[in-house]
């Protein structure tokens, strides 16, 4: 599971150095096979491979015709490209997506869990003060038991 907001910087060639903490963690997971992407061109997904490969299993068993699984798919393809860690804990943010989500120098690297989210970090500090955490939120996530 990932948490927490790693500081990290996004090199000239598009890679991403995996911050220490975050490295670790993969390296426990056995892991250099990810799927990085994005569903709104904001800010990049990195998803373990073995994450994104139950993601797909969940997407199969939903209606192929059903309207956010397609715009949902069409977008992640969209943006989306296998990567592998190197040897330095690096990993390539497809050019595409690096443009559109403006991923170069200072980046936020979050961990939301079972992925990791990649912001441009003045975007991500717009993205909270845009969308705040409110009231409502707070009760949506008490009533989950949370």
């Amino acid at each position: 599971m990932f948490r927490g907001n790693h500081p990290a910087t996004v090199d000239g060639k598009g890679r991403l150095k995996f911050p220490a903490a975050i490295k670790a963690i993969l390296d426990e997971m056995h892991t250099t096979e990810f799927y990085v992407t994005s569903h709104d061109g904001k800010s990049a997904r990195i998803y373990p491979f073995q994450e994104w490969l139950k993601l797909e299993e969940k997407l199969q068993q939903m209606p192929s015709l059903d309207k956010a699984v397609k715009k949902f798919l069409e977008r992640t393809n969209y943006y989306g490209q296998t990567a592998r860690m190197d040897s330095q804990g690096r990993i390539l943010i497809p050019s595409l997506l690096r443009e559109s989500a403006a991923t170069q120098g200072e980046v936020a690297v979050l961990g939301p869990l079972n992925y990791l989210q990649v912001w441009n970090k003045q975007r991500w500090v717009e993205h909270m003060e845009k969308d705040p955490f409110t009231d409502e939120d707070m009760t949506a996530l008490s009533a989950a038991g949370i």
